[in-house]
């Protein structure tokens, strides 16, 4: 699958909250994420522009756990980027297998999203530890798919919602990590 992405900063969810309702955007859920990102043993990910983490999801009762890698940004303007996800049962097992064949832990990123649907977008309101609020845009297309007409259609979106700068490509692990460097 390739992921076309888009990411600002906002001002505050309150506010983006009514500007998403006034277009129509409904509400579909609300969920705690939990990533713990690792380095590769081979490949510098934070060079090659890759990353590999497990996510664990909380929505009210339901836990859910994924493994998934992230391939290089393939382009300038957005985080659009083949992407990988696989279902697990077992967090702390797999971080043990990833760090027995050398894959090191790097960080823990924790945020809370609100997600909204609009068409064919999934729209999330991201409150990350550490980090001002944030506001994602996606579609998800089929490898080999044309991303430039989805990233239009993401840019167009966000203009609909007030939003014309504030954009970032970085991921939220390395806005953490410029934090702390600087």
């Amino acid at each position: 699958m390739i992921e076309v992405e888009v990411k600002a900063k906002i001002a505050s969810f309150g506010e983006m909250e009514k500007r998403l309702e006034s277009i129509g955007a409904t509400k579909s859920k609300k969920e705690f994420q939990e990533d713990i990102y690792f380095n590769s043993p081979i490949v510098d990910f934070a060079e090659s522009d890759e990353a590999l983490r497990i996510r664990t999801t909380k929505e009210n009762d339901d836990v859910n756990i994924f493994i998934t890698y992230k391939g290089p940004k393939i382009d300038k303007e957005s985080k659009t980027r083949k992407e990988i996800e696989m279902g697990i049962a077992d967090s702390e097992k797999c971080s043990d297998i990833f760090e027995a064949i050398g894959f090191k832990k790097v960080r823990t990123v924790r945020k809370n999203r609100q997600y909204y649907t609009y068409e064919n977008f999934e729209i999330s309101l991201d409150d990350i530890e550490g980090l001002d609020p944030y506001m994602e845009i996606e579609i998800g297309l089929e490898d080999g798919k044309d991303y430039s007409n989805a990233q239009k259609a993401i840019f167009e979106l966000f203009e609909k919602l007030g939003i014309t700068d504030g954009f970032e490509r970085t991921s939220y692990l390395e806005l953490l990590e410029n934090l702390n460097n600087n």
